[in-house]
Parts: C-alpha cells; structure tokens; sequence
C-alpha cells in the first residue's frame, strides 16, 4: 500500500498540512501549557444558552431539523439582522445554517466557484482559506495588509482583480490581526466586485466582538452590494460555544439555493437541539452583547499589557481575540521556532505567524495569542511569558 499511497491520494491535498493551530493546542496539552493558541473560550458559556439547549433535548428536538434550519433559527438569524444592521433578509430564502462557520465558507465556495476561477484573499488569512479555495480548484490571489495598521494598497488590490475573479473572502473582524475595516475601506473593496463582476465572501463570525470607536459594518448592507454579498457567521463564538458547530450563511435566494444543495451532501444539518438554544440566544437583550464587549476588551488590556513587558510589540487590536505580536522588539526571529520553545520551556502555547502567510518565512517574525480566557488565565499565562521568554 505504501508504495501505491500516492495513487490513492487527491492532488487537490497535496499542499494540505495539519493545522498549525490545533497542532499547538495538541502539544498545549502534551506539556501542560496554558492555552493561548486556538481560539476557545476557557470559561462557561452563558447559563441561559445551555438551559435553553438542555431544554430543546428534554423537548425531544434531537431528530433531523430541516436542512437548511429550524425554522425558529431562521427567523431568529433574520430578526438579529434587522436588529443590529437593519438588514432586511428573507427567512425563507437567503438563510442556510451549517455546521459552523468553517462549513459556511466551504459551502459557499463550492457553491459558487468552478476550476481554474479565481477567489482573492488578504495575507495574512485565517488558516482554513486556501485550502477551501483549493478543494474548489480555485486559483488564489494574495493582496497584503500591512503593519503596524494592517492597512491595504488599493493599486495592489485592484491588480489582483481580473475577469476570472469570482470572489473576494473578506474576514471582518480580522483573524489573525484584530483590524476591523473601515467604511472607506469596504467601499474601494465593494468598488472593485461591482467593477469586475465579483462576489464578497465575507466571514464575519466576530462581528460582536469590537473595541473602541471601532464598529463592525456588514457589506451586505453596503450600496449595490446586497445581491452580491455571502455572509457566513456563527454563534460560536459570540455566545462562547465553538464546540456546538451551528453556523449560517446569508445570501440571495439564487445563490442560497445553491449554497443549500452543496450543504445538504455536505453535512444534511447542524446539531437540531442546539439549534433551537442558538435561536433564544440571538434574542438575548442588548446589555449581553454590551457586556461580551466589555469583558472582551478587558481581556484584551491584560495580554497586551503582559506581552509589552515581556519586550514584544503589539498594537491593539480592533476586533475579534487576537493579537499579532512582533517578536524581533524581543530579539527573536522565527515565531515557529519561538513557538514551540514556548510551549516546552515557557509553558505558554501561541501560533507562529507564518501559518497564516502563503510564504511561511514573511509571517516568521509574528505570532499570535488568543485572549478568550479567563481573567486569571491571561494573568497566568502574562507572568509566565514575562518570566520565561527572558531565559530562551
């Protein structure tokens, strides 16, 4: 079999690696270390939302929802829409909830994209973009963002726009750098899907999750972009719970449709009783997305203020968990070798950049943290980084 392997195996995997995420939450566990790596809260999620699922399991909801949703999710998903952006979005037609988000995107690209189109992507991405455009066929194109701000070149953007560009994948809030794109910045990037025919493919899972002046805008909701918007989002981790998987898609009803075939052969549906929490969870009253904010924002001043003292720079993040930290302010280079010294020596586990860049050595001198833990976690995990990255 050995000798046959490469007979059996799809050349659209060939490039595919373990995630280098996961991987540092396995080596986490083999040695102890305190967590920063993968993106799960370390705290529970919120009492109403598991009563409202123990509830849903005692009721008997534990077959097959509808495909594409429970109705009640649908209409909860379409309700929180015109809540908080003013969206008007058809319960009926443009809703298809996944099994997470991750499922969202995949869905929404095999949907859409045929062999050889070509989907545009900002570097550094989240890990799971390039292979979904690779499963597709897809062709990538890379546009940089820029440090310290993590801001983009509209001249370089507009080059990687041709005929053959079927999609942009926007990640707003922004994973792995915490950038939040503004209204003018969603504008040249809307201008450039209505000059060249293109869809956003927008994941805005931390959509919630924002500090500061900094507000989360909903390209769907932008001029002429309505019908060319597919939004993916989830509860996972508004509500604290990335282990439940339920996600959803939002689209006009000819894409939708097709979105709902692909989802169906996919996955059939998410988990039917943690549907129907999900759908009391999005009515939850404005002071528990006041309060996420404010906790969240809390979190985020006690790793940075850790990670200036242990000699790395950071700027504040906008959005979303994260923190991309530049190691070279503390004498170091290679966030992958960093990384795994970290986690043995330090105790700390983080995810070198160069897992989110194309070209693994431009994101060697980054890594990033997680802050969706405890207080005293970040706290934990501060007096160690500060005390250990001194002795490596």
């Amino acid at each position: 079999m050995e000798k046959n392997a490469d007979r059996f195996r799809a050349a659209r995997t060939a490039g595919f690696t373990e995630s280098v995420i996961r991987e540092m939450t396995r080596l986490a566990l083999r040695h102890g270390a305190v967590n920063l790596a993968q993106g799960f809260p370390d705290f529970p999620a919120p009492e109403a939302l598991k009563e409202a699922a123990a509830r849903a399991i005692a009721d008997d909801r534990n077959q097959y929802a509808v495909t594409w949703g429970a109705e009640p999710l649908r209409r909860a998903i379409a309700a929180a829409y015109m809540r908080f952006y003013g969206l008007e979005v058809d319960a009926d037609a443009e809703i298809t909830v996944t099994c997470g988000s991750t499922e969202g995107m995949i869905a929404a690209l095999l949907a859409t994209a045929n062999p050889d189109d070509e989907v545009v992507l900002f570097e550094p991405f989240y890990e799971n973009y390039g292979p979904d455009a690779d499963l597709c066929s897809a062709r990538r194109r890379y546009v940089r963002l820029r440090p310290p701000d993590w801001t983009f070149d509209l001249e370089e953007l507009r080059a990687a726009f041709s005929p053959k560009t079927k999609a942009i994948i926007l990640n707003n809030p922004h994973n792995p750098t915490g950038k939040v794109f503004t209204a003018d910045e969603l504008m040249q990037i809307t201008g450039l899907c209505l000059e060249f025919d293109a869809l956003c493919i927008t994941d805005e899972i931390y959509e919630h999750i924002t500090y500061g002046e900094a507000m989360h805008i909903p390209v769907a909701a932008l001029p002429w972009m309505r019908d060319r918007t597919v939004t993916v989002s989830s509860a996972s981790k508004t509500f604290s719970v990335t282990g439940w998987r339920v996600g959803w898609v939002v689209a006009p009803p000819e894409i939708t449709a097709s979105i709902r075939k692909v989802h169906d052969f996919l996955t059939v549906g998410a988990p039917a009783p943690l549907q129907y929490a999900v759908a009391e969870a999005l009515a939850l009253p404005d002071s528990y997305f006041e309060d996420l904010r404010s906790a969240y924002s809390r979190r985020r001043e006690i790793l940075l203020k850790a990670l200036q003292e242990a000699g790395l720079a950071c700027a504040a993040p906008e959005g979303a968990y994260y923190v991309m930290a530049d190691i070279r302010a503390a004498g170091f280079g290679d966030g992958d070798g960093l990384c795994r010294a970290m986690v043995e020596r330090v105790l700390v586990a983080a995810v070198p950049g160069g897992s989110f860049f194309q070209n693994k050595s431009e994101g060697a001198p980054w890594i990033r943290f997680c802050f969706c833990k405890k207080y005293e976690t970040l706290e934990a995990a501060g007096r160690l980084l500060v005390e250990g990255l001194r002795k490596i």
